[in-house]
């Protein structure tokens, strides 16, 4: 494997900088391969070496992935100037320099949003051409009604004038003031523009999929985890809209009404 500067290799990892990385190393506080390396230009072999920085393993792969379950009140930016942001929901051990959400949520939604430093990835995501579907679950202000699956599938046309691309939607089996949608694009507050299209309007919103890359049933709101490359793959892999409503819509309608009350 590549041989690869010790600070070069942490820095990349983590939030230290070279200079914390260097005083950090004279103090005897990293190791490597369980010895204390003082000099953080040493060369170590970046697919093998174990290194610890004050008593945390740091992690082999290059990009990090961590999955949040976003709360409200959170915005989807770097920059606090518009509020609080979800990278203060990451807990140190998984925060690194340069790490942002790919994709976004609006600051009253909830749900599943992926962090990470690896650009190339959040571009693939947003790119069009590989249409990756997001289901989401929401709640109504009015009782859903059987027309909004064909008006849906035939693509709604926005308050102003613009026109979605079909999507499928679905009442929950628990609640007819629940509804699962699945869309294959992110227009600007697109799910609450589609209902209010119908005549409805959302008063909670709630991500549960990106691809095939389900929010798991043990993850919180609020608490995140990191996943690995392998797992990062299922955002490009097909979701059955069916199956998975089979599957996870009577744990995420009771989780939701569970939130509400």
């Amino acid at each position: 494997m590549a041989q690869i500067r010790l600070d070069k290799f942490i820095s990349e990892r983590t939030e230290y900088t070279r200079s914390q990385i260097k005083e950090l190393a004279a103090k005897g506080r990293i190791l490597v391969d369980g010895t204390a390396v003082k000099r953080s230009d040493t060369k170590i072999d970046s697919g093998s070496a174990s290194v610890t920085v004050c008593g945390q393993e740091i992690r082999q792969q290059r990009f990090s992935y961590v999955l949040l379950n976003k709360p409200q009140g959170y915005v989807c930016s770097t920059d606090d100037k518009d509020g609080e942001t979800v990278l203060k929901l990451i807990p140190p051990e998984l925060r690194k320099k340069g790490m942002f959400p790919a994709g976004r949520l609006d600051k009253d939604s909830m749900g599943e949003l992926l962090l990470t430093d690896d650009g190339e990835l959040a571009h693939r995501m947003l790119s069009p051409k590989h249409h990756i579907s997001k289901i989401y679950i929401v709640q109504l202000f009015r009782e859903f009604e059987n027309n909004y699956i064909n008006k849906f599938s035939e693509g709604i046309t926005l308050a102003d004038g613009e026109t979605c691309l079909p999507a499928r939607v679905r009442q929950s089996e628990i609640s007819n003031k629940l509804a699962f949608v699945e869309l294959y694009e992110g227009k600007y507050h697109q799910v609450k523009r589609m209902f209010a299209a119908v005549g409805n309007h959302v008063e909670l919103l709630m991500r549960v999929s990106l691809g095939n890359l389900v929010l798991p049933e043990k993850l919180a709101i609020g608490e995140s985890m990191e996943i690995l490359p392998n797992d990062v793959e299922n955002l490009f892999k097909e979701q059955d809209f069916d199956l998975f409503f089979a599957k996870y819509s009577a744990f995420y309608s009771a989780n939701l009404i569970k939130y509400i009350r």
